[in-house]
């Protein structure tokens, strides 16, 4: 790893965690209350943002998973950040789902329900836990990433059907006003795009970090069967 690299992580670290620190204090004093919900609605800031980062992160992951399969790009960097997004999305489903049933108990009275939303969006946390697992279970560095590219492929058709699920059945979970054709105060949506992009810096720290420890690993690896050939 470079040290222009190492300085371009910190340099966007420091700046994701100031918008962060920001975008808290606009989320808790600055943005109204919402007039139905109250203050219950200001999880919306972390709820929103955080579930369209982990769309993001599973499409990188599979996107760098075909990758890998096809023989020209075929390279364990690609699995490196497969992996390493596959880490971000699972973090950030999680912070969805968390967020989510904190919402749901004031504006609901439950925690949680099983609609098609919310069911969905549980059945990708497991599967890209799994996938996760999955990796830690392969210690050989090709066989393990042939396997978690093939496993990846089969997890990520969840991934729409999570996205799309409040469109094709009908369930509990409110419609998206951004996504639905509807309007939001600006006051709403300035805060939760500046929200969405310094929790993505964060994701894009977070990668870059996972990378430079897998590529030293790689390194330590190498070192190793030189020195057992030796």
């Amino acid at each position: 790893m470079t040290r222009s690299l190492s300085w371009a992580i910190r340099v966007t670290g420091v700046i994701a965690l100031a918008g962060i620190a920001t975008l808290t204090w606009m989320a808790l004093v600055v943005a109204p209350p919402d007039a139905v919900q109250g203050d219950a609605q200001r999880l919306m800031y972390v709820h929103v943002p955080a579930a369209w980062l982990a769309y993001l992160a599973y499409f990188v992951t599979a996107a760098a998973s075909g990758l890998y399969l096809i023989p020209r790009t075929r390279s364990l960097r690609w699995d490196a950040l497969a992996g390493a997004s596959a880490e971000i999305g699972v973090v950030f489903t999680a912070l969805t789902i968390v967020a989510g049933s904190l919402w749901a108990r004031p504006v609901w009275g439950i925690w949680w329900t099983w609609d098609a939303r919310l069911t969905s969006a549980l059945v990708c946390w497991l599967l890209y836990a799994g996938y996760l697992m999955l990796r830690h279970a392969i210690e050989e560095p090709t066989q393990r990433a042939t396997v978690a590219a093939v496993f990846n492929i089969f997890a990520f058709v969840d991934v729409p059907i999570v996205i799309f699920s409040i469109k094709w059945f009908r369930t509990q979970h409110p419609q998206p006003v951004m996504w639905g054709g509807g309007s939001i105060d600006p006051d709403y949506s300035n805060t939760l795009m500046l929200n969405w992009l310094a929790l993505g810096l964060l994701a894009i720290v977070l990668t870059m970090i996972r990378l430079r420890q897998e590529e030293t690993q790689r390194e330590i690896d190498s070192l190793r069967r030189y020195a057992h050939a030796m």
